[in-house]
């Protein structure tokens, strides 16, 4: 009894220790008989670093990847997650630290959708729309609490439209139309209380034609402006 035991104790010692070998000498960087990348794949940096890893199935990448710069192996600076059935790819930049700084979706290497800006501290700092690798719709930029301080839009990668600016405050302090990337048509200027400070005409990026001026949100003349200005610097 006591001698079945222990055949019984080995027999199940050599099963896990093959089937561990198994699994840790598994043969990487493999082809299969149509020449297609299959299974893990590891390669590395000249200086011996790990450049990438991934996995292919048929000569696709499947699943997660991780790239690293040549300098560190401890944190990926590159995420890209691969889906089935699917040419878009969810990609994520690192800094060296490991500490995410942009992420959103190629297809075709190209920037398609929604990608977002993080600061240092890991909260959102911008986001904008891409098509087809350009930016195309609209851009948000956040202060630190995750107030809005701008939003521009975009027209196949240049400024087209209204681009509003805000204070600290949720205040509109500047609004400026675009076309062709350069300020083309109306703008407005505001106090930081909100009053308008300032409205006239672009074009081509030049302002033009008459522009008005304004005292606590009233149509001033460039006498009164003269004025307000020369009891500002006396009152400093």
């Amino acid at each position: 009894m006591i001698y079945l035991k222990k055949v019984f104790f080995v027999l199940v010692f050599l099963v896990c220790y093959c089937s561990s070998g198994a699994i840790f000498g598994q043969e990487i960087n493999r082809f299969n008989t149509n020449n297609k990348r299959i299974g893990v794949w590891k390669k590395y940096h000249p200086n011996k670093r790990i450049r990438y890893t991934g996995q292919f199935e048929n000569g696709k990448e499947i699943g997660v990847f991780k790239f690293y710069d040549i300098t560190s192996s401890k944190h990926p600076v590159i995420i890209k997650t691969f889906y089935n059935n699917s040419d878009s790819v969810f990609a994520q930049f690192f800094t060296i630290q490991g500490k995410v700084k942009t992420e959103g979706f190629l297809n075709n290497k190209n920037r398609v959708g929604v990608w977002k800006y993080f600061n240092h501290n890991g909260e959102v700092m911008s986001k904008e729309n891409y098509v087809n690798g350009l930016l195309h719709g609209e851009q948000f930029v956040y202060y630190p609490d995750g107030q809005v301080t701008a939003v521009s839009r975009y027209k196949n990668g240049l400024l087209e439209g209204i681009t509003s600016k805000f204070s600290s405050k949720n205040i509109l302090i500047e609004e400026i139309t675009y076309a062709n990337n350069v300020p083309n048509g109306l703008a407005k200027y505001f106090e930081l209380n909100g009053n308008l400070k300032e409205t006239g005409f672009y074009k081509n990026g030049k302002r033009a034609g008459k522009w008005e001026y304004y005292l606590d949100g009233e149509i001033a003349s460039e006498e009164a402006l003269k004025k307000n200005k020369r009891n500002i610097y006396k009152k400093q």
